[in-house]
Protein backbone atom coordinates (compact mmCIF):
# COMPACT_ATOMS: atom_id res chain seq x y z
CA UNK A 1 0.00 0.00 0.00
CA UNK A 2 2.82 2.21 0.65
CA UNK A 3 4.75 1.73 -2.64
CA UNK A 4 2.12 2.25 -4.86
CA UNK A 5 1.19 5.70 -2.84
CA UNK A 6 4.62 6.74 -3.12
CA UNK A 7 4.00 6.10 -6.66
CA UNK A 8 1.50 8.58 -6.92
CA UNK A 9 3.30 11.11 -5.40
CA UNK A 10 6.13 10.19 -7.91
CA UNK A 11 4.21 11.34 -11.03
CA UNK A 12 2.44 14.36 -10.05
CA UNK A 13 6.41 15.89 -9.37
CA UNK A 14 7.59 14.66 -12.50
CA UNK A 15 5.11 16.61 -14.29
CA UNK A 16 5.59 20.15 -12.75
CA UNK A 17 9.41 19.24 -13.13
CA UNK A 18 8.67 18.70 -16.95
CA UNK A 19 6.41 21.81 -17.03
CA UNK A 20 9.11 23.91 -15.00
CA UNK A 21 12.00 22.97 -17.30
CA UNK A 22 9.55 23.58 -20.40
CA UNK A 23 8.70 27.16 -18.98
CA UNK A 24 12.73 27.82 -18.65
CA UNK A 25 13.12 26.93 -22.31
CA UNK A 26 10.29 28.41 -23.57
CA UNK A 27 11.37 32.27 -21.66
CA UNK A 28 15.16 31.41 -23.05
CA UNK A 29 13.73 31.05 -26.37
CA UNK A 30 11.97 34.48 -26.49
CA UNK A 31 14.30 36.50 -24.02
CA UNK A 32 16.35 39.24 -26.41
CA UNK A 33 19.80 38.54 -27.01
CA UNK A 34 21.54 42.20 -26.47
CA UNK A 35 25.09 42.65 -26.75
CA UNK A 36 27.26 42.97 -23.67
CA UNK A 37 30.66 43.47 -22.84
CA UNK A 38 32.92 42.72 -19.58
CA UNK A 39 33.54 45.96 -17.54
CA UNK A 40 37.33 46.81 -16.36
CA UNK A 41 38.07 49.07 -13.99
CA UNK A 42 41.67 50.81 -14.10
CA UNK A 43 44.01 54.16 -13.68
CA UNK A 44 43.33 56.76 -16.39
CA UNK A 45 44.17 60.21 -17.17
CA UNK A 46 40.89 61.81 -17.77
CA UNK A 47 40.63 65.23 -19.83
CA UNK A 48 38.15 68.05 -18.40
CA UNK A 49 37.12 71.62 -20.06
CA UNK A 50 37.45 74.40 -17.71
CA UNK A 51 36.06 77.87 -18.38
CA UNK A 52 39.55 80.51 -18.73
CA UNK A 53 39.99 84.50 -19.18
CA UNK A 54 43.11 85.25 -21.56
CA UNK A 55 45.46 88.15 -20.58
CA UNK A 56 48.31 89.73 -21.92
CA UNK A 57 51.66 88.70 -20.15
CA UNK A 58 51.45 92.86 -19.38
CA UNK A 59 48.76 94.77 -19.45
CA UNK A 60 48.94 98.60 -19.05
CA UNK A 61 47.04 101.39 -18.62
CA UNK A 62 48.24 104.62 -20.77
CA UNK A 63 47.81 107.74 -18.63
CA UNK A 64 49.18 111.11 -18.34
CA UNK A 65 51.34 112.28 -15.09
CA UNK A 66 51.14 115.60 -15.82
CA UNK A 67 47.96 117.90 -16.86
CA UNK A 68 47.98 119.97 -20.02
CA UNK A 69 46.43 119.97 -23.80
CA UNK A 70 46.62 116.59 -25.77
CA UNK A 71 48.83 118.28 -28.54
CA UNK A 72 49.44 115.18 -30.91
CA UNK A 73 49.08 111.02 -30.96
CA UNK A 74 51.45 109.23 -33.24
CA UNK A 75 50.26 106.02 -33.03
CA UNK A 76 46.94 104.11 -34.61
CA UNK A 77 44.76 101.96 -32.73
CA UNK A 78 45.70 98.08 -32.45
CA UNK A 79 49.41 98.84 -33.72
CA UNK A 80 52.23 97.38 -32.42
CA UNK A 81 54.61 99.38 -30.68
CA UNK A 82 58.38 98.91 -29.43
CA UNK A 83 58.85 99.79 -25.31
CA UNK A 84 59.99 103.19 -25.81
CA UNK A 85 57.99 104.65 -28.66
CA UNK A 86 56.32 107.79 -28.34
CA UNK A 87 52.56 107.28 -28.04
CA UNK A 88 51.26 110.79 -26.85
CA UNK A 89 52.34 114.73 -26.43
CA UNK A 90 50.97 116.70 -24.10
CA UNK A 91 51.72 120.75 -24.40
CA UNK A 92 55.08 121.26 -23.14
CA UNK A 93 55.25 124.43 -23.00
CA UNK A 94 54.51 125.51 -19.59
CA UNK A 95 56.94 122.69 -18.51
CA UNK A 96 59.94 123.87 -20.80
CA UNK A 97 59.50 127.06 -19.24
CA UNK A 98 59.61 125.76 -15.60
CA UNK A 99 62.85 123.66 -16.49
CA UNK A 100 64.48 126.81 -18.13
CA UNK A 101 63.71 128.89 -14.95
CA UNK A 102 65.29 125.89 -12.72
CA UNK A 103 68.36 125.81 -15.03
CA UNK A 104 68.46 129.93 -14.69
CA UNK A 105 68.66 129.00 -10.69
CA UNK A 106 71.24 126.39 -10.81
CA UNK A 107 73.43 128.82 -13.01
CA UNK A 108 73.32 130.99 -9.78
CA UNK A 109 73.61 128.83 -7.30
CA UNK A 110 76.50 127.52 -8.81
CA UNK A 111 78.29 131.22 -9.19
CA UNK A 112 77.48 131.83 -5.62
CA UNK A 113 79.43 128.55 -4.83
CA UNK A 114 82.46 130.05 -6.83
CA UNK A 115 82.29 133.39 -5.60
CA UNK A 116 81.94 132.17 -1.62
CA UNK A 117 84.39 129.81 -2.15
CA UNK A 118 87.39 132.36 -3.36
CA UNK A 119 86.67 134.79 -0.32
CA UNK A 120 87.59 131.81 2.08
CA UNK A 121 90.53 130.87 -0.10
CA UNK A 122 91.39 134.98 0.25
CA UNK A 123 90.72 134.95 4.34
CA UNK A 124 92.19 131.76 4.70
CA UNK A 125 95.59 133.53 3.51
CA UNK A 126 95.54 136.92 5.25
CA UNK A 127 94.56 134.90 8.86
CA UNK A 128 97.55 132.89 8.05
CA UNK A 129 99.51 136.11 7.72
CA UNK A 130 97.19 137.55 10.77
CA UNK A 131 96.00 140.31 9.10
CA UNK A 132 92.42 139.12 9.93
CA UNK A 133 91.22 137.13 12.81
CA UNK A 134 89.97 133.69 12.31
CA UNK A 135 86.25 134.61 13.13
CA UNK A 136 85.81 136.14 9.54
CA UNK A 137 86.81 133.05 7.95
CA UNK A 138 84.68 130.60 9.79
CA UNK A 139 81.79 133.08 8.55
CA UNK A 140 82.92 133.02 4.83
CA UNK A 141 83.70 129.02 5.48
CA UNK A 142 79.12 129.30 6.84
CA UNK A 143 78.16 131.20 4.25
CA UNK A 144 80.14 129.00 1.38
CA UNK A 145 78.66 125.65 2.85
CA UNK A 146 75.05 127.25 2.56
CA UNK A 147 75.96 128.50 -0.88
CA UNK A 148 76.93 124.61 -2.03
CA UNK A 149 73.57 123.70 -0.27
CA UNK A 150 71.54 126.26 -2.43
CA UNK A 151 73.51 124.63 -5.38
CA UNK A 152 72.05 121.08 -4.27
CA UNK A 153 68.81 122.26 -3.88
CA UNK A 154 68.87 124.04 -7.40
CA UNK A 155 70.07 120.95 -9.14
CA UNK A 156 67.64 118.67 -7.50
CA UNK A 157 64.88 121.57 -8.97
CA UNK A 158 66.40 121.34 -12.02
CA UNK A 159 66.30 117.64 -12.56
CA UNK A 160 62.61 117.60 -11.13
CA UNK A 161 61.59 119.96 -13.71
CA UNK A 162 63.38 117.54 -16.63
CA UNK A 163 61.60 114.76 -15.44
CA UNK A 164 58.35 116.50 -15.57
CA UNK A 165 59.06 118.04 -19.02
CA UNK A 166 59.65 114.30 -20.18
CA UNK A 167 56.41 113.49 -19.12
CA UNK A 168 54.55 115.63 -21.90
CA UNK A 169 56.06 112.80 -23.83
CA UNK A 170 54.19 109.89 -23.05
CA UNK A 171 55.81 106.60 -24.34
CA UNK A 172 55.53 103.00 -24.56
CA UNK A 173 56.65 101.58 -20.89
CA UNK A 174 56.86 98.08 -22.56
CA UNK A 175 56.28 96.27 -26.11
CA UNK A 176 52.56 95.73 -27.29
CA UNK A 177 49.77 96.18 -29.06
CA UNK A 178 47.57 99.37 -28.72
CA UNK A 179 44.47 99.67 -27.30
CA UNK A 180 41.68 101.80 -28.27
CA UNK A 181 41.97 105.65 -27.93
CA UNK A 182 39.92 106.83 -25.50
CA UNK A 183 40.84 110.77 -25.83
CA UNK A 184 41.49 112.76 -29.00
CA UNK A 185 43.75 115.50 -29.91
CA UNK A 186 43.11 118.69 -28.03
CA UNK A 187 41.29 117.22 -24.60
CA UNK A 188 42.15 118.49 -21.48
CA UNK A 189 44.15 115.83 -19.76
CA UNK A 190 44.97 115.32 -15.80
CA UNK A 191 46.34 112.60 -14.08
CA UNK A 192 43.13 111.87 -11.86
CA UNK A 193 41.14 111.56 -14.98
CA UNK A 194 38.80 108.15 -14.42
CA UNK A 195 39.08 106.84 -18.29
CA UNK A 196 43.28 106.26 -19.75
CA UNK A 197 44.35 107.39 -22.78
CA UNK A 198 44.79 103.72 -23.83
CA UNK A 199 46.36 100.62 -22.69
CA UNK A 200 48.73 98.58 -23.91
CA UNK A 201 49.15 94.78 -24.26
CA UNK A 202 52.44 92.81 -24.54
CA UNK A 203 50.79 89.88 -26.28
CA UNK A 204 53.67 87.92 -27.27
CA UNK A 205 52.80 85.19 -24.60
CA UNK A 206 49.20 85.16 -23.13
CA UNK A 207 48.80 83.93 -19.61
CA UNK A 208 45.38 81.34 -19.69
CA UNK A 209 43.62 81.66 -15.78
CA UNK A 210 41.12 79.44 -14.94
CA UNK A 211 40.01 77.62 -11.45
CA UNK A 212 39.33 74.24 -10.26
CA UNK A 213 37.46 72.67 -6.99
CA UNK A 214 39.78 70.97 -4.72
CA UNK A 215 38.90 67.46 -5.76
CA UNK A 216 40.40 68.00 -9.28
CA UNK A 217 43.38 70.04 -7.61
CA UNK A 218 44.13 66.59 -5.54
CA UNK A 219 43.94 64.21 -8.27
CA UNK A 220 46.01 67.18 -10.38
CA UNK A 221 48.88 66.59 -7.70
CA UNK A 222 48.69 63.43 -7.42
CA UNK A 223 49.30 62.39 -11.06
CA UNK A 224 52.70 64.80 -10.85
CA UNK A 225 56.15 63.54 -9.75
CA UNK A 226 57.53 66.20 -7.62
CA UNK A 227 58.05 67.09 -3.49
CA UNK A 228 56.66 70.62 -4.08
CA UNK A 229 54.23 72.38 -6.20
CA UNK A 230 56.93 74.35 -8.69
CA UNK A 231 58.37 71.13 -9.21
CA UNK A 232 55.09 69.15 -9.68
CA UNK A 233 54.10 72.37 -12.52
CA UNK A 234 57.87 71.48 -14.28
CA UNK A 235 56.56 67.99 -14.30
CA UNK A 236 52.71 68.71 -16.09
CA UNK A 237 51.95 67.71 -19.45
CA UNK A 238 51.29 70.34 -22.14
CA UNK A 239 47.66 71.80 -22.00
CA UNK A 240 45.35 72.46 -25.40
CA UNK A 241 43.01 75.61 -24.94
CA UNK A 242 39.45 75.54 -26.87
CA UNK A 243 38.81 79.05 -28.18
CA UNK A 244 35.38 80.18 -28.91
CA UNK A 245 33.18 78.49 -31.50
CA UNK A 246 35.18 75.42 -30.48
CA UNK A 247 38.35 76.14 -32.62
CA UNK A 248 41.50 74.57 -30.93
CA UNK A 249 44.45 76.74 -30.56
CA UNK A 250 47.25 75.62 -33.13
CA UNK A 251 50.31 75.76 -30.04
CA UNK A 252 50.06 74.07 -26.60
CA UNK A 253 50.58 75.62 -23.30
CA UNK A 254 52.28 74.79 -19.98
CA UNK A 255 50.92 75.11 -16.51
CA UNK A 256 53.31 78.07 -14.61
CA UNK A 257 51.34 79.16 -11.51
CA UNK A 258 48.71 77.72 -8.70
CA UNK A 259 47.39 80.27 -6.71
CA UNK A 260 48.29 81.07 -3.06
CA UNK A 261 45.21 79.90 -1.80
CA UNK A 262 41.26 78.88 -2.60
CA UNK A 263 38.60 80.93 -3.10
CA UNK A 264 35.94 80.81 0.12
CA UNK A 265 33.10 81.57 -1.53
CA UNK A 266 33.44 79.08 -4.47
CA UNK A 267 36.11 76.51 -3.09
CA UNK A 268 38.22 76.42 -6.22
CA UNK A 269 41.67 77.38 -7.01
CA UNK A 270 43.21 79.22 -9.80
CA UNK A 271 45.94 78.01 -12.21
CA UNK A 272 47.63 79.63 -14.89
CA UNK A 273 48.97 78.50 -17.84
CA UNK A 274 51.02 80.66 -20.58
CA UNK A 275 50.18 80.15 -24.26
CA UNK A 276 52.91 81.44 -27.31
CA UNK A 277 51.53 84.22 -29.39
CA UNK A 278 53.77 85.25 -32.18
CA UNK A 279 51.26 85.66 -35.03
CA UNK A 280 49.15 87.67 -32.34
CA UNK A 281 45.60 85.72 -32.85
CA UNK A 282 45.04 85.81 -29.13
CA UNK A 283 43.60 89.46 -27.03
CA UNK A 284 43.71 90.15 -23.39
CA UNK A 285 39.89 89.21 -22.40
CA UNK A 286 39.55 86.42 -24.78
CA UNK A 287 37.61 83.77 -23.34
CA UNK A 288 38.50 80.40 -23.94
CA UNK A 289 38.42 76.67 -22.12
CA UNK A 290 41.23 74.77 -20.77
CA UNK A 291 41.67 71.04 -21.48
CA UNK A 292 43.34 69.65 -18.14
CA UNK A 293 44.32 65.76 -18.01
CA UNK A 294 43.75 64.75 -14.28
CA UNK A 295 44.99 61.25 -13.21
CA UNK A 296 41.41 59.31 -11.50
CA UNK A 297 41.73 55.49 -10.52
CA UNK A 298 39.53 53.06 -11.07
CA UNK A 299 37.29 54.51 -13.76
CA UNK A 300 35.61 52.88 -16.79
CA UNK A 301 35.86 54.18 -19.97
CA UNK A 302 32.17 53.18 -21.92
CA UNK A 303 30.45 54.59 -25.17
CA UNK A 304 28.18 57.18 -24.49
CA UNK A 305 25.64 55.24 -27.08
CA UNK A 306 25.25 52.38 -23.74
CA UNK A 307 23.70 55.01 -21.51
CA UNK A 308 20.62 56.96 -21.49
CA UNK A 309 19.76 59.88 -19.75
CA UNK A 310 16.26 60.75 -17.32
CA UNK A 311 15.42 63.35 -15.31
CA UNK A 312 18.67 64.91 -15.73
CA UNK A 313 20.63 61.76 -14.73
CA UNK A 314 22.53 58.97 -16.72
CA UNK A 315 21.89 55.33 -16.21
CA UNK A 316 22.80 52.05 -17.96
CA UNK A 317 21.97 48.14 -17.98
CA UNK A 318 23.79 45.60 -16.91
CA UNK A 319 22.94 41.96 -16.84
CA UNK A 320 23.14 39.83 -13.18
CA UNK A 321 24.25 36.33 -12.99
CA UNK A 322 20.16 35.25 -13.50
CA UNK A 323 20.40 37.05 -17.45
CA UNK A 324 18.15 39.81 -15.72
CA UNK A 325 18.17 43.08 -16.30
CA UNK A 326 19.25 45.85 -13.99
CA UNK A 327 19.33 49.53 -14.47
CA UNK A 328 22.23 51.49 -12.47
CA UNK A 329 23.01 55.01 -12.17
CA UNK A 330 26.01 56.40 -13.02
CA UNK A 331 28.73 58.93 -12.00
CA UNK A 332 30.23 60.75 -14.65
CA UNK A 333 34.19 62.44 -14.23
CA UNK A 334 34.67 63.09 -18.00
CA UNK A 335 33.82 63.11 -21.39
CA UNK A 336 35.61 62.59 -25.15
CA UNK A 337 34.05 62.33 -28.39
CA UNK A 338 31.58 60.14 -28.07
CA UNK A 339 33.04 58.14 -24.43
CA UNK A 340 31.86 58.72 -20.75
CA UNK A 341 34.42 58.20 -17.99
CA UNK A 342 32.45 56.34 -15.22
CA UNK A 343 33.62 56.70 -11.61
CA UNK A 344 30.50 54.96 -9.90
CA UNK A 345 27.72 52.77 -10.62
CA UNK A 346 29.85 49.93 -12.64
CA UNK A 347 32.34 47.59 -11.41
CA UNK A 348 34.87 45.29 -12.38
CA UNK A 349 33.17 42.59 -13.80
CA UNK A 350 30.06 43.94 -14.44
CA UNK A 351 28.16 43.02 -18.35
CA UNK A 352 26.74 46.19 -19.60
CA UNK A 353 24.30 46.19 -22.50
CA UNK A 354 25.64 48.29 -25.36
CA UNK A 355 22.65 48.33 -27.92
CA UNK A 356 18.91 48.57 -27.49
CA UNK A 357 18.30 49.73 -24.04
CA UNK A 358 14.53 51.39 -24.93
CA UNK A 359 13.14 48.19 -24.85
CA UNK A 360 14.48 46.90 -21.51
CA UNK A 361 12.97 47.26 -18.17
CA UNK A 362 14.45 45.87 -14.67
CA UNK A 363 14.05 42.67 -13.99
CA UNK A 364 13.44 41.43 -17.82
CA UNK A 365 15.37 38.11 -19.10
CA UNK A 366 17.77 38.62 -21.80
CA UNK A 367 20.13 36.63 -23.45
CA UNK A 368 23.61 38.51 -23.72
CA UNK A 369 25.60 38.05 -26.53
CA UNK A 370 29.36 39.38 -25.80
CA UNK A 371 30.35 41.59 -28.61
CA UNK A 372 33.84 42.68 -29.94
CA UNK A 373 33.61 46.25 -27.98
CA UNK A 374 35.73 46.49 -24.92
CA UNK A 375 34.71 48.47 -22.17
CA UNK A 376 38.04 49.38 -20.43
CA UNK A 377 40.66 51.89 -20.42
CA UNK A 378 43.21 51.06 -22.76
Amino acid sequence: MKKKLLHGMIIPAIIFSSCTSGDQQAQNQTAPEVPVAIVNQADAVIYTDYPAKIEGQTDVELRTQVPGILEKIYVAEGTYVEKGTPLFQIDARPYREDYNFAEGELLAAKAGVVTTKLEVEKLTSLVQNKVVSSYQLKMAQAVYESALGKEKQAKAKAGNAKITLGFATITAPVSGYIGRLYKKTGSLLAPSDAQPLSYLSDNREVQVYFSIGEGDFVNFKEGLKGTSIAEKLKNAPAVSMMLSGGNVYPQNGSLDMVDAAFDKNTGAITLRATFPNKQGLLRSGNSSRIKLGLKQSGVVEVPQSATFEMQDKTFAFIVDQSNKVRQVALTISGSTGKTYYISKGLHQGDRLILKGMESLKDGVVVKPEMADEKVAIN
